[in-house]
């Protein structure tokens, strides 16, 4: 897109910029703001040229999308061809534009979710989660049995080589002292624990393992692993009592209140889970109906964002920057996988907003940024400072935008319900 103005709309801002600097110049011999005009442009002359060009070339880009009616995705890529004070200006901007589509049906869409409800069962459960982490372990003098904390020496090998030859990162599955293993619990390595049950401290015994084929330690997933474990201590676990004492120490007044606190927990995660399942729904419908081309720079820009969100999530969760540098090839691919799905999505939301007439206001959008600096547990001007270095402050608002879309078509959704499985 070429863009042109003339020598004395470009003069124009020249004389504008020169008067503003005039009023504020403090120059040797003059009191500030009565220094003559002449010797301020000439002092200032770089920086009155800087400035004349950005505003000039930012209005006149302005100008001619408006007069266009471009809708533009990004920043232009801006040539500059000729400008100077006295001449016609001239300029080329490269520009992506958004896509242009028409919008299907969006009102109506089918969903279907499982009729569910919170039982006692459920209830119980959840209380004996918290019972769980109030939990006790004594050393006993027994076999080591279900339900049992083995606490372990293990040294590992796959293919006959130390684990840590195929997997530099994974230390902790090559060998460990003194590691407590739950013998109800398959986190650590499925068919682990249930090879050392019936062993006293002080027995030892071989262990073969299959590493599942979605294996958090990439190098292993799908091989066979074989562990030699000596059983140092059994350890019986101990709940306590379910009681108006434990209660107190969850901050709850008494055993009733706390068991109500827990059902209204799982009530509202389970409405959560609703929602979730009846957007993604409608989701995958929505996007199933359109088909267009997306804009590069769009696509880019969202990697790197979805780039950033992985590496911040998985440094958060204690995930070693050594493990995800060896698998940064695999991330980059999810995320650009991932960020054309986001890009397409964002459009159609965009496009709905438009037709409803939605809008976002400053006050949701700083909302929104306060709770999201709470859940990443920083301090709100920094998580200001932190999005606004990567231009992400337009995010808040497509965020807000993109929650009010989703529940207009949540609640315009056609809903078909069965019993739970």
């Amino acid at each position: 897109m070429r863009i042109e103005l003339d020598a004395t709309a470009v003069d124009t801002a020249f004389d504008a910029i020169t008067k503003d600097y005039q009023k504020q110049a403090a120059l040797p011999g003059f009191r500030p703001g009565k220094a003559p005009r002449d010797m301020v442009a000439k002092k200032y002359e770089a920086e009155i040229k800087d400035e004349a060009k950005r505003k000039l070339i930012g209005d006149a880009y302005r100008n001619a999308i408006a007069e266009k009616k471009i809708s533009v995705v990004g920043y232009p890529d801006i040539e500059e061809i000729q400008f100077g004070r006295g001449q016609v200006m001239q300029f080329a901007a490269t520009v992506e534009t958004a896509p242009e589509f028409e919008l299907p049906e969006y009102k109506g869409l089918p969903a279907h979710i499982e009729s569910k409800a919170v039982t006692d069962a459920d209830v119980t459960r959840a209380l004996d989660l918290l019972r769980g982490q109030q939990a006790k372990f004594d050393t006993v003098a027994r076999p080591l049995a279900n339900g049992d904390v083995a606490v372990v020496n293990y040294s590992g090998t796959c293919e006959g080589k130390a684990i840590t030859e195929l997997a530099p990162t994974a230390k902790g599955l090559t060998e460990q002292k003194n590691f407590w293993i739950e013998t109800t619990d398959s986190e650590f390595i499925p068919g682990f624990a249930a090879q050392i049950i019936g062993a006293q401290a002080g027995d030892k015994r071989t262990v073969n393992v299959d590493f599942p084929a979605d294996f958090v330690t990439r190098e292993l997933q799908g091989k066979k692993g074989v562990y030699e474990v000596e059983l140092v201590e059994v350890k019986e676990k101990a709940l306590p009592p379910l009681d108006e004492e434990f209660a107190k120490k969850y901050g709850a007044e008494s055993l009733e209140k706390l068991t109500v606190g827990v059902r209204t927990d799982l009530e509202n995660e389970l409405k959560h889970s609703k929602t979730k399942a009846i957007r993604n729904q409608i989701v995958t419908a929505l996007m199933g109906k359109l088909n267009f081309d997306l804009p590069e720079t769009a696509v880019a820009n969202e990697t790197r964002n979805v780039v950033y969100d992985l590496v911040r999530q998985n440094t958060q969760r204690g995930v070693a920057r050594e493990l995800i540098e060896t698998q940064k090839d695999e991330i980059y691919t999810a995320a650009a996988a991932n960020a054309k799905e986001r890009v397409k999505l964002a459009f159609i939301v965009g496009k709905i907003a438009t037709a409803e007439k939605i809008e976002v206001s400053q006050e949701e959008a700083v909302r929104l940024a306060q709770q999201l600096a709470m859940m990443y547990q920083m301090p709100f001007d920094q998580f200001l400072k932190d999005l606004q270095k990567r231009n992400g402050v337009n995010e808040l608002y497509e965020q807000v935008q993109h929650e009010k879309v989703m529940e207009l078509l949540e609640k315009n959704a056609v809903l078909t319900e069965t019993p739970a499985k």
